[in-house]
């Protein structure tokens, strides 16, 4: 007697597609929910009850008024999620030099009397073209632009860049941090 051997071998792909591509994914998101609620939504930050961005990746900023992040390598616009990549440029291509000049003019331009020494996080691109997060070093030489901008003390802007660093993970594993969104919405709620 003759089976046919592709109905047992169709089951199996229906059964274990529904299982491991439907079932599976469908468990995970579960799970992520109930213990990362926050994190499985997306990091999402809220202002005045409306979605504004997300703690994890970062946004263009130009006005003097707010600090500004690293610069983004993603295409067509800057902090684009689905372009996500480095600038691939290597440290002797002189466009990447170009773009190290360009960001530091911008930077001097924004605050000429600024005469510290630029931070390298504020003139190049993260690997991913999205972080959200700049130095400390980043944030505080941006100090007195803001300040100035917003007509804030600058020990008033610095405590608040203070107060929103962030340690190393379990104090060895990456280097201090200063969220950029969630620092600027800080400072739109600073009197």
């Amino acid at each position: 007697m003759h089976t046919n051997p592709l109905r047992p071998a169709a089951s199996l792909l229906i059964a274990f597609t529904l299982l491991l591509g439907v079932g599976y994914p469908m468990a995970i998101t579960g799970l992520a929910r109930l213990a990362f609620p926050s994190q499985a939504a997306g990091s999402l930050l809220r202002a005045d009850g409306r979605v504004v961005g997300s703690r994890l990746i970062g946004q263009a900023f130009s006005d003097p008024k707010y600090f500004w992040g690293r610069p983004s390598a993603t295409t067509p616009k800057p902090y684009n999620g689905i372009g996500s990549t480095g600038s691939n440029l290597g440290p002797l291509n002189p466009a990447l030099l170009d773009q190290v000049k360009s960001g530091a003019r911008s930077l001097r331009e924004a605050d000429p009397g600024n005469a510290q020494p630029i931070p390298v996080d504020l003139v190049s691109a993260s690997a991913s073209g999205l972080d959200p997060e700049i130095s400390p070093a980043a944030a505080l030489y941006q100090v007195p632009r803001v300040a100035r901008a917003r007509g804030l003390g600058v020990a008033q802007v610095e405590a608040l860049v203070r107060a929103h660093e962030q340690d190393s993970l379990l104090g060895f594993i990456g280097e201090p941090r200063v969220n950029v969104l969630e620092l600027n919405l800080a400072l739109d709620h600073t009197r």
